[in-house]
């Protein structure tokens, strides 16, 4: 088959050892979405979730008001351009992320319990042990609708050995997508080597060796697939031409960030520093979220989750004036200078996340809603603020419309400690992959729906 007659029909564009996923377009002959039916007109429901570290200054997070009129706290006001598809979610707890008769170590507990809602085994050996992830959950069973089941990023290097926090392993420090009780999914921190998952698939018998042989001689990855690109092109109607010429302009930009952070890389000395990787988290964040949004577009998943900092993270953000260490500052002691600074953390996350929405809600899908229409996006931790160290009124909120199954816009507010995994079975139940429980949950999360 040529490149136009392959896999799935327009599902991607082929060229020397190389595949290209490419969005919905409905002109092309043959056109449809990867594992959808016949009657692709319906896009296909996402489901992500992004860690923040440390917990939240929650003064400036919790809005005052519940319902639909709320002001955004100074913390959530940077979503202001997409407040009518988020909702706070207030009140949500992780019981399994306290010491439960374990002592310390809560950092590691949160990351363990964020997406299991299971207690962590305590332990710095190999015998770890905490729960299967909800996103991994899902991926189980409806993953195999795309090329990927699911998709892991972050922005720190981990380890899966070794103690990390007051006796647990490191794996639990650095994970928090599980595909059993005691195998972590460790997160993708190389935006270069994302990227590469995603579109340098091909030929299944190349070797490593000739795979950089191959990418030392190009320019872009877009070059094997110019000659299938402008043949689609010339298939196509006005309407999806112009789609396909700014999804390759997004492609490439992704490809030209990748390739800068690359060559700014070789003049860094930290040796542990993976190539492709920028020297500023502002800008490792956005690759990040910019992959997540052409994984979701070209629907090569429908999962994902991203570490934007791992728990216990004592990463410094000396461009937004914070040089102190951020997990040093929040155990805060109630200080008010320390507590600005985390304030000014909280908001740089956030910045970077709400761009991110901004971003999928202005990406169309087939049936002319938005990426975000068809998402179920949770952003938060497992901690509620680093100096108390608590895990429940967790700093929660949920983006997206669910594909038009939840009333987004609103602050909730939930009886005291309401499991987080209640929120876990209603986003399983949305999925197609229902379950009668999952973690500590007590029943399904009530008052999404629209």
């Amino acid at each position: 088959m040529n490149g136009i007659e392959s896999l799935n029909r327009r599902s991607f564009l082929r060229g020397l050892g190389t595949a290209v996923a490419l969005p919905f377009l409905s002109s092309a002959p043959g056109v449809r979405l990867l594992g959808a039916g016949a009657a692709a007109a319906k896009a296909p429901l996402r489901m992500a979730f992004v860690y923040i570290p440390n917990g939240a200054n929650m003064a400036d997070w919790t809005p005052k008001a519940e319902g639909t009129d709320f002001e955004l706290p100074r913390i959530l006001q940077p979503l202001s351009a997409v407040r009518n598809q988020v909702s706070v979610l207030s009140g949500l707890a992780h019981q399994k992320a306290f010491p439960n008769g374990d002592g310390a170590g809560d950092h590691a507990r949160a990351s363990a319990t964020f997406l299991t809602a299971a207690q962590a085994r305590k332990t710095q050996g190999s015998d770890i042990h905490v729960g299967v992830s909800v996103d991994q959950f899902a991926a189980q069973r409806v993953g195999n609708n795309t090329l990927f089941p699911s998709l892991e990023l972050g922005t720190d290097r981990g380890q899966l050995s070794g103690q990390c926090d007051s006796g647990y392993s490191c794996a639990y420090s650095f994970n928090i997508a599980w595909r059993s009780p005691s195998s972590p999914l460790p997160p993708e921190v190389d935006p270069k080597l994302a990227f590469e998952r995603l579109f340098a698939h091909g030929d299944p018998n190349e070797t490593a060796e000739m795979r950089a042989r191959k990418l030392q001689r190009r320019s872009s990855i877009l070059d094997f697939v110019l000659e299938d690109a402008r043949r689609l092109h010339g298939k196509l109607g006005r309407n999806d031409q112009r789609k396909l010429d700014e999804y390759m302009t997004a492609v490439r930009d992704v490809e030209r960030r990748i390739e800068m952070a690359d060559k700014v890389g070789h003049d860094i000395p930290d040796e542990t520093r993976p190539k492709g990787v920028p020297a500023r988290y502002e800008d490792h964040a956005k690759l990040m979220f910019d992959i997540l949004t052409l994984a979701f577009r070209t629907d090569s998943t429908r999962i994902a989750s991203f570490i934007m900092a791992h728990d216990g993270s004592n990463r410094p953000y000396p461009d937004i004036g914070v040089k102190e260490g951020h997990h040093d500052l929040s155990h805060h002691q109630d200080d008010a200078a320390k507590k600005e600074k985390i304030a000014k953390i909280n908001v740089l996350h956030m910045q970077l996340f709400a761009a991110w929405l901004k971003q999928l809600n202005e990406t169309k899908d087939p049936d002319g809603s938005s990426l975000l229409d068809n998402s179920m996006i949770v952003y938060g931790s497992a901690i509620e603020d680093g100096n108390s160290h608590a895990h429940n009124n967790l700093p929660v909120l949920l983006a997206g419309r669910g594909g038009g199954t939840i009333q987004a816009g609103r602050h909730l507010r939930y009886e005291k400690n309401t499991p987080m995994a209640n929120l876990f079975l209603a986003m399983l139940e949305r999925m197609g992959a229902p379950a009668e429980r999952f973690g500590d949950s007590t029943g399904i999360l009530g008052k999404l729906a629209a």
